[in-house]
């Protein structure tokens, strides 16, 4: 007879397993890209077989997406979700801004943007992964230019107005990226800012 303790236990094992396989890959997709990622690295740094990394993802487009998932649910809880709780109007999408700017810059673990390199890779490949970062950008600016809405001073604005400023908050978040990653440029998030409050009261129609 089966001991199903141990089966929930193994279960439980995969499942850590399976989540120190994704963090480790997304801290590498950050240095090296999503296509950067090696399946032989990944064994090595975690000490564990091929064969046991392959019992998880059958495939590097599998762990890639996986990576996208994982970097979606922290931005979410890191970025979206703390933002959200500030009053509606400037105070919110400012929010929503400061703390991707936040998450552009990185922490100690992971020095960077996932979706910025990735947006580089897979711009014009078309496939599963570039499906899912699509999407998954596509959510984020959404949300922007619905927050942007309430920026209106008569209420809420058309969503083609939204979309504008969404539209600019996100090239003022992409040449943050570039002046302060790759330039490294230490006045990068100051100007960024500026630009924000520019706009900000340029859109208070």
């Amino acid at each position: 007879m089966t001991d199903r303790s141990c089966f929930f236990l193994d279960m439980g094992k995969g499942a850590a397993t399976r989540e120190a396989v994704i963090d480790e890959a997304l801290r590498q997709a950050v240095d090296l890209g999503l296509e950067g990622i090696s399946l032989g690295g990944l064994a090595e740094a975690l000490k564990l077989s091929k064969s046991g990394l392959f019992a998880h993802f059958r495939s590097k487009e599998a762990l890639q997406i996986a990576v996208l998932d994982e970097a979606a649910e922290r931005f979410r809880r890191k970025v979206v979700e703390p933002a959200l709780t500030a009053p509606r109007g400037a105070p919110r999408l400012r929010a929503l801004f400061e703390r991707w700017l936040d998450w552009i810059e990185g922490e100690p673990s992971m020095n960077g943007c996932v979706f910025a390199v990735a947006s580089q890779e897979f711009d014009a490949r078309p496939g599963r992964v570039r499906d899912r970062l699509v999407e998954v950008q596509g959510e984020w600016h959404e949300l922007l230019a619905r927050v942007a809405t309430d920026l209106s001073s008569e209420g809420r604005a058309p969503a083609a107005y939204g979309r504008q400023v969404a539209f600019e908050v996100v090239g003022l978040g992409l040449s943050f990226q570039l002046h302060g990653k790759l330039m490294n440029r230490r006045d990068a998030r100051m100007r960024a800012e500026e630009g924000f409050e520019r706009l900000l009261r340029e859109s208070a129609v």
